[in-house]
């Protein structure tokens, strides 16, 4: 019996799972120390992703892509978390970014850019955060100012995922001032277009084998650049969130599987005091832990990606199933870090670098506070209406 437990996936997902489990073996893990040492983003990597079907699995067939199921996916983005969290992100960001566009993309849209994603490989970039607009996008101050029958969009969006290594980016910004929530649509924007700068790529404390820039506008875009009119878009930007949280709630717990292995073993075979560390409850019981809250949380990610297959309204779910498995994975990196002992606190460790990564899981897609304020105002408004009946 194993000790996590393994979701039961059908034969096209347990394939999926199979092709990343062998890339992930064979050529992520060896090289994931070195991309984490030099910053670098890995074009060959993700070439190779791209010639095994993974970085378009979740386009659908008609457009050149798998064809997967949401639940296929975040088995092969637990599968990459595993031998480099920056891998497993990159392909997440790829998903991230095409969402909006598949949602509520005109058919010639998705022809354009949607094909171009699976035949010329020109990843899409979602470009939603600002300074003082991350976990309140309503405040966002790119403007897009009517002009020669299109739009002037000027304005800087912060650490956006694949800036500068994408094709085009899904550009959300205020049509109206002082509306808010309501005056936000998407527009998308070509990279190389005039008045489009990619710059000040972050130094990042983890996933660094991510590339996280600045985007600075002052560009033009005709009119049916539009994709989220003012008033929808920025829901289809959460709707596009609520997808993203189902996935790091997957990648999360591939960093956690990672860190637990390497710890169990650890424990397993160090001895202190003349017993196996295991053996010390101190850290037996931590490990008993991490395995439980591990188990519980494959559980919640895989439902509710099966929520999300079957039709199902994942954004509450899709909430806690973030929080608990990133809140999980964090305890795990901890006590990963702590089973080495001096040993996974400095360079080049595994569960050093692991402790790193993970960080990022409570933070993107929603910090753990967002979570929670989702859930509160479900928690709220059944209650509510409870009352009132």
């Amino acid at each position: 019996m194993a000790i996590i437990w393994d979701p039961p996936l059908d034969p096209e997902a347990s394939s999926w799972r199979d092709t990343a489990r062998q890339i992930a073996h064979e050529y992520l893990a060896p090289r994931a120390a070195a991309l984490d040492r030099d910053q670098r983003y890995p074009r060959e990597t993700v070439s190779l992703l791209h010639d095994c079907g993974i970085a378009t699995m979740f386009i659908p067939k008609e457009y050149g892509g798998g064809g997967a199921t949401l639940t296929a996916f975040c088995a092969v983005v637990e599968e990459l978390a595993q031998a480099c969290a920056s891998s497993s992100a990159i392909v997440a960001t790829l998903q991230l970014g095409a969402w909006p566009l598949l949602r509520a993309g005109s058919a010639a849209q998705k022809q354009t850019y949607i094909t171009g994603l699976t035949r010329q490989r020109q990843a899409i970039s979602f470009a939603l955060s600002e300074q003082q607009a991350g976990s309140d996008p309503s405040n966002m101050q790119t403007l897009a100012t009517p002009e020669d029958g299109g739009w002037r969009l000027r304005g800087t969006k912060r650490w956006i995922g694949g800036g500068g290594e994408c094709a085009h980016y899904i550009v959300f910004a205020q049509t109206e001032p002082g509306l808010g929530r309501r005056g936000i649509a998407a527009y998308m924007v070509a990279a190389d277009a005039q008045g489009v700068c990619s710059e000040a790529r972050e130094d990042k404390m983890g996933m660094r084998g991510t590339v996280n820039s600045s985007v600075v506008l002052d560009t033009w875009v005709p009119a049916h650049a539009m994709i989220g009119v003012p008033g929808k878009a920025l829901r289809l930007a959460l709707e596009a969130l609520n997808v993203g949280r189902i996935v790091v709630a997957a990648q999360s717990n591939g960093i956690a599987l990672a860190a637990f292995h390497a710890a169990a073993k650890r424990a397993a075979v160090r001895t202190t005091f003349g017993e196996a560390l295991i053996n010390h409850q101190g850290i037996g019981f931590q490990l008993a832990d991490v395995a439980t809250r591990l188990s519980a949380g494959r559980m919640l990610a895989y439902e509710t990606a099966r929520h999300f297959d079957t039709g199902k309204d994942v954004a509450l779910i899709g909430a806690q199933a973030k929080l608990f498995c990133s809140e999980a994975a964090h305890d795990a990196v901890d006590i990963g870090v702590q089973v080495f002992g001096a040993e996974g606190f400095v360079k080049p460790s595994l569960v050093e670098r692991l402790y790193r990564d993970q960080r990022a899981t409570e933070i993107y897609e929603g910090t753990s506070e967002i979570q929670r304020l989702v859930i509160a105002r479900a928690i709220h408004a059944e209650f509510n209406n409870e009352e009132q009946a």
